[in-house]
This record gives structure tokens, C-alpha cells and sequence, in this order.
């Protein structure tokens, strides 16, 4: 059964991932416009109208922006959980016969697709990741969280690859513009994962099946692609665990957990699992 995976974008400003099973496709939020969305899957050869599925995380913005005019245009259903459905009321109106409810630490089949969601720790009303399971595989999503509990370790250990936050370098945050209040927020437990945090929480999510971590949300304001990649590199290499960072061509792959990036903007590459 084929598996792939590929996230359209992430950063501060939108967050959409998408994935295929067996020809089944789904999104996990979408968090641009519908037209951005649409003009990226495009990118990856992906007509817009065969998306089967949308999973909803939680009403921000940058998670829902796009899913009102995707789900109107191509009758799309949009699963999310009840309190989250009350609170979106930025994304145009959907048809009730397209909003289904998926609740929070529920589990459901979609086809051959076993889906898990989990709480996470953030400012809205009432915030829920996935993780999707097939032949024995795991993709897991695991972003806006000011700390990764234990429960919620459970829910994506080991899984075979991994969109997970790596939203801001502290010291790069602290001496910046944005307002205090907005610090303290970004900073505290319902807000997001530090380069330093994530990576400390990353060494006990891996495991032997781990292939793939893609490192996501990254403040475009309060981070980079460099120092996100070398806080998860440094962090698992001092642990003993064999990473490779996609960026590096030189070294061989194979049996490493490959560290990737993300982009605000275009798709990265997809990948068969």
C-alpha cells in the first residue's frame, strides 16, 4: 500500500500538510488561502479537487484560513472537534453536511487509515493533533504546544516520520520587537516549542522506527532553518542517536533519522513511506 507524505507549508503565517494512502488523500489544516493551497498542490502535480478529507487542529488563522473555499468549491467533509467548529468564525461558511466531528484522544478509520487525536498545550479553545496509521507505519503532527507532555509522547513515539515544532530561538525572541505580552505568551506553556525545548523533547520521541522529522512552525520573525536544524542536530548526536540532516548530500542516509525543513511558502519534496 503506498504511503506519502509532504508538508505544503508551515511557518507563523499558514500550516497545511498533506498526505496519501492507497490513493486516499487528506489535509491536516489549511491554514493559507484556498488559492495558495490550490497553486501548491499544483507544484507537486496534485489536483486539488481528488483531496478526499480535511482534519481540522484548531481555529487559528494560520490553521484554517483556506478551509472554507476549499471545502465550498470541491465538497470537501472537514473533520474537527465540537469546540472547535463554535469558535471558527473565520473561514466563511461550510454546509452542514460537510462538518463532521472528530473529537479529542478519539480514534477513527478512514479506509485502511487508523486516525489518532491528541491534546496539545496552546491558547485555543480546544487544540488537537493527529497522528495517521497504516500497515504498521505512523505519521504523527505535533506543532503549537508551549510543552510536550508525557501523554502526548505516547501518542507520536517512534512513529516513522514526524511534523514537529521548532518555532523560535529564545535569545532571538527576547531581544526582539515584538511586545511583551506577546513574549510571555509565544514563551509560556500554552504557547511554542523553543529550538532548545523541542530538540530536549525530540530525543525521547524518536526511536528505532523513526525516519523522517520534519521541523515546523518556524517563527519567520524569531528563527531560521539553520539554527532550528543544528538544535535538533547537536541535541540527538549528544544522546547517541544517528542523524543526518537532509541538507547534507554527502552522507549516506541509510539507518539515520533524516532531519528536514519546512518552508512558509512552497511545498517541500513529498516522500514515500
Amino acid at each position: 500500500m503506498g504511503l506519502r507524505f509532504c508538508p505544503l507549508f508551515s511557518g507563523s503565517d499558514g500550516n497545511c500538510c498533506f498526505l496519501e494512502v492507497d490513493n486516499r488523500r487528506y489535509l491536516i489544516d489549511a491554514g493559507f488561502s484556498g488559492k495558495k493551497i490550490e497553486s501548491n498542490l499544483k507544484i507537486l502535480g496534485i489536483d486539488p479537487s481528488t483531496i478526499d478529507l480535511i482534519f481540522l487542529t484548531h481555529e487559528h488563522i494560520d490553521h484554517i484560513k483556506g478551509v472554507g473555499v476549499l471545502a465550498r468549491k470541491y465538497n470537501i467533509p472537514v473533520y474537527a472537534n465540537k469546540l472547535t467548529w463554535q469558535n471558527m468564525t473565520k473561514c466563511g461558511e461550510i454546509s452542514s453536511d460537510l462538518k463532521f466531528h472528530f473529537e479529542k484522544e478519539e480514534s477513527k478509520i478512514f479506509d485502511n487509515v487508523v486516525v489518532n487525536s491528541f491534546g496539545v498545550s496552546h491558547d485555543a479553545i480546544n487544540p488537537q493533533f493527529y497522528t495517521f496509521e497504516c500497515d504498521g507505519k505512523r505519521v504523527s503532527i505535533l506543532t503549537d504546544t508551549g510543552y510536550v507532555s508525557d501523554k502526548m509522547i505516547d501518542y507520536v513515539k517512534d512513529s516513522h516520520t514526524i511534523v514537529y515544532e521548532s518555532n523560535h530561538e529564545e535569545n532571538v525572541l527576547l531581544s526582539g520587537p515584538y511586545p511583551w505580552t506577546t513574549k510571555q505568551r509565544i514563551l509560556s506553556d500554552m504557547g511554542h516549542l523553543s529550538n532548545t525545548d523541542s530538540a530536549n523533547y525530540l530525543t525521547k520521541i524518536v526511536g528505532d522506527n523513526t525516519k523522517n522529522v520534519f521541523l515546523a512552525h518556524l517563527s519567520e520573525q524569531n528563527n531560521t532553518k539553520e539554527l532550528a536544524r543544528m538544535a535538533a542536530d547537536m541535541t540527538l548526536k549528544h544522546k547517541d542517536i544517528d542523524c543526518v540532516l537532509e541538507a547534507d548530500k554527502t552522507i549516506d542516509c541509510n539507518n539515520k533519522i533524516v532531519i528536514m525543513d519546512t518552508d512558509p511558502a512552497i511545498p517541500t519534496r513529498i516522500i514515500e513511506i
